[in-house]
Protein backbone atom coordinates (compact mmCIF):
# COMPACT_ATOMS: atom_id res chain seq x y z
CA UNK A 1 0.00 0.00 0.00
CA UNK A 2 2.87 2.30 0.98
CA UNK A 3 4.54 1.78 -2.89
CA UNK A 4 1.33 2.25 -4.01
CA UNK A 5 0.71 5.65 -2.88
CA UNK A 6 4.10 6.78 -2.97
CA UNK A 7 3.85 5.92 -6.66
CA UNK A 8 0.66 7.65 -6.78
CA UNK A 9 2.71 10.58 -5.18
CA UNK A 10 5.11 10.86 -7.47
CA UNK A 11 2.73 10.56 -10.65
CA UNK A 12 1.28 13.92 -9.05
CA UNK A 13 3.96 15.54 -8.46
CA UNK A 14 5.71 15.36 -11.99
CA UNK A 15 2.16 16.42 -13.03
CA UNK A 16 2.04 19.59 -11.03
CA UNK A 17 5.93 20.04 -11.80
CA UNK A 18 5.32 19.99 -15.61
CA UNK A 19 1.81 21.46 -15.75
CA UNK A 20 2.33 24.60 -13.28
CA UNK A 21 5.23 26.17 -15.24
CA UNK A 22 2.71 26.29 -18.34
CA UNK A 23 0.29 28.40 -16.41
CA UNK A 24 1.55 31.82 -17.94
CA UNK A 25 1.34 30.13 -22.07
CA UNK A 26 -1.84 29.16 -21.06
CA UNK A 27 -3.37 32.39 -19.98
CA UNK A 28 -1.77 34.37 -22.65
CA UNK A 29 -3.18 32.10 -25.59
CA UNK A 30 -6.67 32.10 -23.25
CA UNK A 31 -6.61 36.14 -23.47
CA UNK A 32 -5.99 36.07 -27.20
CA UNK A 33 -8.71 33.65 -27.50
CA UNK A 34 -10.92 35.89 -24.92
CA UNK A 35 -10.77 38.79 -26.72
CA UNK A 36 -11.76 37.22 -30.07
CA UNK A 37 -14.68 35.96 -28.26
CA UNK A 38 -15.77 39.12 -26.95
CA UNK A 39 -14.85 41.52 -30.04
CA UNK A 40 -15.57 38.83 -32.54
CA UNK A 41 -18.73 38.53 -34.67
CA UNK A 42 -20.12 36.16 -31.83
CA UNK A 43 -20.43 39.14 -29.40
CA UNK A 44 -19.58 42.60 -29.85
CA UNK A 45 -18.95 41.49 -33.70
CA UNK A 46 -15.99 44.62 -33.73
CA UNK A 47 -13.84 42.23 -35.49
CA UNK A 48 -14.97 40.67 -38.20
CA UNK A 49 -13.96 36.70 -39.07
CA UNK A 50 -12.49 37.81 -42.18
CA UNK A 51 -10.16 40.61 -41.28
CA UNK A 52 -6.32 40.30 -40.93
CA UNK A 53 -7.14 41.36 -37.05
CA UNK A 54 -9.25 38.64 -36.66
CA UNK A 55 -6.67 36.56 -38.69
CA UNK A 56 -3.78 37.51 -36.44
CA UNK A 57 -5.59 37.02 -33.17
CA UNK A 58 -6.81 33.84 -34.25
CA UNK A 59 -3.45 31.96 -34.74
CA UNK A 60 -1.79 33.66 -32.21
CA UNK A 61 -4.37 32.04 -29.90
CA UNK A 62 -4.01 28.40 -31.09
CA UNK A 63 0.02 28.79 -30.92
CA UNK A 64 -0.60 28.56 -27.29
CA UNK A 65 -2.38 25.50 -27.42
CA UNK A 66 -0.94 23.99 -30.39
CA UNK A 67 2.88 23.84 -29.66
CA UNK A 68 2.04 22.51 -26.45
CA UNK A 69 4.44 19.06 -26.35
CA UNK A 70 6.95 21.85 -27.14
CA UNK A 71 6.65 23.99 -23.89
CA UNK A 72 5.76 20.61 -22.15
CA UNK A 73 8.81 19.14 -23.05
CA UNK A 74 10.78 21.97 -21.71
CA UNK A 75 9.05 22.06 -18.94
CA UNK A 76 8.85 18.05 -18.12
CA UNK A 77 12.12 17.98 -18.90
CA UNK A 78 13.56 20.61 -16.34
CA UNK A 79 11.28 18.56 -14.23
CA UNK A 80 13.28 14.98 -15.09
CA UNK A 81 16.53 16.87 -14.73
CA UNK A 82 17.04 16.84 -18.24
CA UNK A 83 18.19 18.99 -20.56
CA UNK A 84 14.49 21.31 -21.49
CA UNK A 85 16.01 22.07 -25.04
CA UNK A 86 16.08 18.50 -25.84
CA UNK A 87 12.50 17.82 -24.17
CA UNK A 88 11.40 20.79 -26.97
CA UNK A 89 13.43 18.86 -29.60
CA UNK A 90 11.10 16.04 -28.96
CA UNK A 91 8.29 17.57 -29.01
CA UNK A 92 9.08 19.61 -32.18
CA UNK A 93 9.24 16.12 -34.02
CA UNK A 94 6.17 14.87 -32.62
CA UNK A 95 4.14 17.69 -34.05
CA UNK A 96 6.42 18.56 -37.30
CA UNK A 97 4.23 19.00 -40.79
CA UNK A 98 5.85 16.42 -42.55
CA UNK A 99 5.04 13.84 -39.50
CA UNK A 100 1.36 15.34 -38.72
CA UNK A 101 0.20 15.19 -42.67
CA UNK A 102 1.29 11.46 -43.12
CA UNK A 103 -2.13 9.41 -43.89
CA UNK A 104 -0.94 6.28 -42.95
CA UNK A 105 1.68 4.68 -40.65
CA UNK A 106 5.42 4.39 -41.29
CA UNK A 107 7.39 1.31 -40.93
CA UNK A 108 10.77 1.79 -40.40
CA UNK A 109 13.69 -0.92 -40.07
CA UNK A 110 10.25 -3.02 -39.19
CA UNK A 111 9.13 -1.04 -36.83
CA UNK A 112 5.47 0.96 -37.25
CA UNK A 113 5.29 4.38 -36.28
CA UNK A 114 1.46 5.23 -36.28
CA UNK A 115 0.61 8.37 -37.97
CA UNK A 116 -1.37 10.55 -35.01
CA UNK A 117 -1.38 13.87 -34.08
CA UNK A 118 0.17 15.01 -31.02
CA UNK A 119 -0.44 18.98 -31.26
CA UNK A 120 -2.41 19.77 -28.52
CA UNK A 121 -1.54 17.08 -26.63
CA UNK A 122 0.17 16.75 -22.95
CA UNK A 123 0.86 12.91 -21.77
CA UNK A 124 2.70 11.57 -24.38
CA UNK A 125 5.62 14.45 -24.47
CA UNK A 126 5.08 14.45 -20.58
CA UNK A 127 5.54 9.95 -20.91
CA UNK A 128 8.71 10.54 -23.29
CA UNK A 129 10.30 12.80 -21.33
CA UNK A 130 10.38 10.51 -18.25
CA UNK A 131 11.65 7.98 -20.00
CA UNK A 132 14.05 9.97 -21.60
CA UNK A 133 15.44 10.75 -18.52
CA UNK A 134 16.72 7.25 -18.02
CA UNK A 135 18.24 7.22 -21.67
CA UNK A 136 19.72 10.11 -21.21
CA UNK A 137 21.71 9.55 -17.86
CA UNK A 138 22.86 5.73 -19.13
CA UNK A 139 24.22 7.60 -22.11
CA UNK A 140 26.19 9.78 -20.31
CA UNK A 141 27.91 7.05 -18.26
CA UNK A 142 28.90 5.35 -21.09
CA UNK A 143 30.40 8.38 -22.97
CA UNK A 144 33.79 9.52 -22.11
CA UNK A 145 33.55 13.00 -21.33
CA UNK A 146 35.24 14.40 -24.57
CA UNK A 147 33.08 13.50 -26.41
CA UNK A 148 29.34 14.23 -24.17
CA UNK A 149 28.42 17.43 -25.83
CA UNK A 150 28.56 15.92 -29.28
CA UNK A 151 26.73 12.04 -29.15
CA UNK A 152 24.84 12.38 -25.76
CA UNK A 153 22.05 14.40 -27.12
CA UNK A 154 22.51 12.55 -30.45
CA UNK A 155 22.28 9.50 -29.22
CA UNK A 156 19.57 9.47 -26.80
CA UNK A 157 17.29 11.22 -29.27
CA UNK A 158 18.03 8.32 -31.59
CA UNK A 159 17.36 5.99 -28.79
CA UNK A 160 14.33 7.91 -27.73
CA UNK A 161 12.82 8.01 -31.48
CA UNK A 162 11.52 4.24 -31.33
CA UNK A 163 10.55 4.51 -27.94
CA UNK A 164 8.45 7.57 -28.53
CA UNK A 165 6.99 7.19 -31.77
CA UNK A 166 6.59 3.18 -31.70
CA UNK A 167 5.10 2.97 -28.40
CA UNK A 168 4.75 5.49 -25.55
CA UNK A 169 3.34 9.04 -27.67
CA UNK A 170 0.55 6.35 -29.04
CA UNK A 171 -0.18 4.82 -25.56
CA UNK A 172 -0.25 8.47 -24.09
CA UNK A 173 -2.57 9.74 -26.62
CA UNK A 174 -4.47 6.79 -26.42
CA UNK A 175 -4.86 7.28 -22.81
CA UNK A 176 -5.35 10.86 -22.93
CA UNK A 177 -8.32 10.27 -25.64
CA UNK A 178 -9.99 7.59 -23.21
CA UNK A 179 -9.51 10.18 -20.63
CA UNK A 180 -11.27 12.96 -22.40
CA UNK A 181 -13.68 10.62 -23.89
CA UNK A 182 -14.77 9.49 -20.44
CA UNK A 183 -15.45 13.43 -19.33
CA UNK A 184 -16.84 13.95 -22.33
CA UNK A 185 -19.40 10.95 -21.86
CA UNK A 186 -19.75 12.24 -17.85
CA UNK A 187 -20.88 15.46 -19.21
CA UNK A 188 -22.95 14.27 -22.66
CA UNK A 189 -24.92 12.23 -20.04
CA UNK A 190 -27.83 14.61 -20.03
CA UNK A 191 -30.01 15.03 -17.37
CA UNK A 192 -29.46 14.05 -13.48
CA UNK A 193 -26.45 12.18 -14.83
CA UNK A 194 -24.57 15.38 -16.13
CA UNK A 195 -26.08 17.35 -13.10
CA UNK A 196 -24.99 15.30 -10.51
CA UNK A 197 -21.51 14.66 -11.83
CA UNK A 198 -20.93 18.53 -11.89
CA UNK A 199 -22.32 18.99 -8.57
CA UNK A 200 -20.03 16.25 -7.05
CA UNK A 201 -17.07 17.64 -8.63
CA UNK A 202 -18.18 21.20 -6.77
CA UNK A 203 -19.03 19.43 -3.58
CA UNK A 204 -15.26 17.91 -3.25
CA UNK A 205 -12.93 19.70 -5.70
CA UNK A 206 -10.79 21.79 -2.92
CA UNK A 207 -10.04 17.85 -1.79
CA UNK A 208 -9.36 17.10 -4.89
CA UNK A 209 -6.79 19.78 -5.16
CA UNK A 210 -5.32 18.61 -1.79
CA UNK A 211 -5.02 15.11 -3.42
CA UNK A 212 -2.94 16.80 -6.04
CA UNK A 213 -5.75 15.15 -8.60
CA UNK A 214 -6.68 18.30 -10.04
CA UNK A 215 -3.65 17.76 -12.65
CA UNK A 216 -5.13 14.97 -13.98
CA UNK A 217 -8.12 16.80 -14.74
CA UNK A 218 -6.91 20.16 -15.57
CA UNK A 219 -4.77 17.61 -18.56
CA UNK A 220 -8.04 17.08 -19.75
CA UNK A 221 -9.20 20.07 -19.62
CA UNK A 222 -6.60 21.34 -22.10
CA UNK A 223 -7.10 18.63 -24.51
CA UNK A 224 -10.95 18.47 -24.82
CA UNK A 225 -10.53 22.40 -25.51
CA UNK A 226 -7.32 21.90 -27.93
CA UNK A 227 -9.33 19.40 -29.65
CA UNK A 228 -11.81 22.63 -30.71
CA UNK A 229 -14.41 20.86 -27.60
CA UNK A 230 -16.14 22.40 -24.90
CA UNK A 231 -15.65 21.14 -21.11
CA UNK A 232 -19.53 20.84 -19.98
CA UNK A 233 -18.48 19.19 -16.64
CA UNK A 234 -15.12 19.65 -14.87
CA UNK A 235 -14.28 23.28 -15.27
CA UNK A 236 -17.53 24.95 -14.76
CA UNK A 237 -17.93 23.23 -11.34
CA UNK A 238 -14.80 23.60 -9.93
CA UNK A 239 -14.85 27.58 -10.48
CA UNK A 240 -18.39 26.97 -8.48
CA UNK A 241 -15.85 25.97 -5.99
CA UNK A 242 -13.32 28.25 -6.05
CA UNK A 243 -15.84 30.86 -5.27
CA UNK A 244 -17.46 28.86 -1.90
CA UNK A 245 -14.10 29.49 -0.46
CA UNK A 246 -14.58 32.91 -1.09
CA UNK A 247 -17.97 32.57 0.86
CA UNK A 248 -17.12 30.29 3.56
CA UNK A 249 -14.34 32.88 4.49
CA UNK A 250 -17.15 35.49 4.52
CA UNK A 251 -19.30 33.38 6.38
CA UNK A 252 -15.77 33.08 9.11
CA UNK A 253 -15.55 36.32 9.02
CA UNK A 254 -19.23 37.69 10.28
CA UNK A 255 -19.06 34.84 13.05
CA UNK A 256 -16.07 35.39 14.56
CA UNK A 257 -15.05 37.71 17.08
CA UNK A 258 -11.95 38.35 18.03
CA UNK A 259 -10.73 41.35 15.51
CA UNK A 260 -7.68 39.32 13.94
CA UNK A 261 -9.23 36.58 13.10
CA UNK A 262 -11.73 38.60 11.64
CA UNK A 263 -8.78 40.55 9.51
CA UNK A 264 -7.40 36.91 8.92
CA UNK A 265 -10.68 35.52 7.29
CA UNK A 266 -11.81 38.91 4.89
CA UNK A 267 -8.03 38.78 3.79
CA UNK A 268 -8.90 34.91 2.70
CA UNK A 269 -11.96 36.53 0.89
CA UNK A 270 -9.86 39.16 -1.05
CA UNK A 271 -7.16 36.20 -1.57
CA UNK A 272 -9.44 34.19 -3.60
CA UNK A 273 -11.48 36.95 -5.23
CA UNK A 274 -8.94 39.18 -6.64
CA UNK A 275 -5.57 36.99 -5.95
CA UNK A 276 -7.20 33.52 -7.63
CA UNK A 277 -5.45 32.05 -3.91
CA UNK A 278 -7.61 29.87 -2.33
CA UNK A 279 -5.31 27.75 -0.63
CA UNK A 280 -5.20 30.41 2.14
CA UNK A 281 -9.02 30.58 2.60
CA UNK A 282 -8.93 26.58 2.88
CA UNK A 283 -6.07 25.87 5.62
CA UNK A 284 -6.05 29.09 7.44
CA UNK A 285 -10.49 29.22 8.22
CA UNK A 286 -11.43 25.72 6.41
CA UNK A 287 -9.22 23.62 8.23
CA UNK A 288 -8.70 26.02 11.20
CA UNK A 289 -12.47 25.91 12.29
CA UNK A 290 -13.44 22.76 10.76
CA UNK A 291 -17.16 23.80 10.56
CA UNK A 292 -16.54 26.51 7.48
CA UNK A 293 -15.68 22.81 5.65
CA UNK A 294 -19.30 22.12 5.18
CA UNK A 295 -20.30 25.48 4.29
CA UNK A 296 -17.73 25.45 1.53
CA UNK A 297 -18.95 21.95 0.33
CA UNK A 298 -22.88 23.16 0.33
CA UNK A 299 -21.89 26.03 -1.90
CA UNK A 300 -19.84 24.23 -4.31
CA UNK A 301 -22.49 21.87 -4.52
CA UNK A 302 -25.49 24.14 -4.70
CA UNK A 303 -23.42 26.45 -7.45
CA UNK A 304 -22.22 23.73 -9.56
CA UNK A 305 -25.30 22.37 -9.49
CA UNK A 306 -27.04 25.40 -10.77
CA UNK A 307 -24.18 25.30 -13.49
CA UNK A 308 -25.25 22.10 -14.43
CA UNK A 309 -28.92 22.63 -14.22
CA UNK A 310 -28.39 25.70 -17.24
CA UNK A 311 -25.61 23.70 -19.26
CA UNK A 312 -22.96 26.34 -18.48
CA UNK A 313 -19.62 25.57 -20.79
CA UNK A 314 -15.70 26.62 -20.66
CA UNK A 315 -14.83 27.39 -24.18
CA UNK A 316 -11.47 29.01 -23.43
CA UNK A 317 -9.32 27.53 -19.92
CA UNK A 318 -8.18 31.12 -17.88
CA UNK A 319 -6.90 28.57 -15.11
CA UNK A 320 -7.53 30.99 -12.18
CA UNK A 321 -9.55 31.23 -9.28
CA UNK A 322 -10.02 35.13 -9.00
CA UNK A 323 -13.22 37.04 -11.17
CA UNK A 324 -10.81 36.56 -14.41
CA UNK A 325 -11.35 32.95 -13.91
CA UNK A 326 -14.91 33.75 -16.22
CA UNK A 327 -13.35 34.61 -19.01
CA UNK A 328 -13.52 31.36 -19.24
CA UNK A 329 -17.16 30.87 -20.43
CA UNK A 330 -17.21 34.11 -22.91
CA UNK A 331 -17.01 31.89 -25.87
CA UNK A 332 -20.25 30.73 -26.03
CA UNK A 333 -23.94 32.67 -25.63
CA UNK A 334 -24.04 35.44 -23.58
CA UNK A 335 -26.30 33.51 -21.08
CA UNK A 336 -23.69 30.90 -20.36
CA UNK A 337 -21.41 33.42 -18.64
CA UNK A 338 -24.51 35.14 -17.06
CA UNK A 339 -25.26 31.24 -15.77
CA UNK A 340 -21.97 30.48 -14.95
CA UNK A 341 -21.42 34.05 -12.62
CA UNK A 342 -24.88 32.92 -10.96
CA UNK A 343 -23.30 30.02 -10.16
CA UNK A 344 -20.60 31.16 -8.81
CA UNK A 345 -22.95 33.63 -6.70
CA UNK A 346 -24.91 30.77 -5.46
CA UNK A 347 -21.55 29.23 -4.54
CA UNK A 348 -20.51 32.33 -2.56
CA UNK A 349 -23.61 32.81 -0.66
CA UNK A 350 -24.94 29.40 0.13
CA UNK A 351 -20.71 29.02 1.77
CA UNK A 352 -21.33 31.73 3.64
CA UNK A 353 -24.51 31.40 5.10
CA UNK A 354 -23.56 27.81 5.75
CA UNK A 355 -20.46 28.51 7.68
CA UNK A 356 -22.03 31.41 9.46
CA UNK A 357 -25.03 29.47 10.96
CA UNK A 358 -23.01 26.54 11.83
CA UNK A 359 -19.98 28.73 13.41
CA UNK A 360 -23.15 30.79 15.33
CA UNK A 361 -24.75 27.76 16.56
CA UNK A 362 -22.14 25.76 17.95
CA UNK A 363 -22.55 23.10 16.33
CA UNK A 364 -20.27 20.07 15.65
Amino acid sequence: MKKLKSVGSAILNALSGSLVPLIPVLIGAAMFKTLLAVFGPDVLGWIHADSDLYILLSFVADAGFYFLPIYAGYTSATYFKVSGLLGMFLGAILIHPTFAALDQSLVVFGLTVPSLAYSGTILPILLSCWIMSYVYKGVERVIPKVLQDVFVPFLTILVMLPITLCLVAPLGTWLGQFICDFVLSLGSLGGIGTILSMALIGAFWQYIVMSGMHWIFITTIITILATGEVDALIFPACTASSFSIGGMCLGAFLALRGTEDKAKAMSCVIAQMIGGVTEPGLYGVGFQYKKPLAGMMAGGFCGALYAGITGVVCTNLVPVASLLVFLSFTGASAMNLVNEIIAAAIAFVVAAAVTFVLMKSGEK
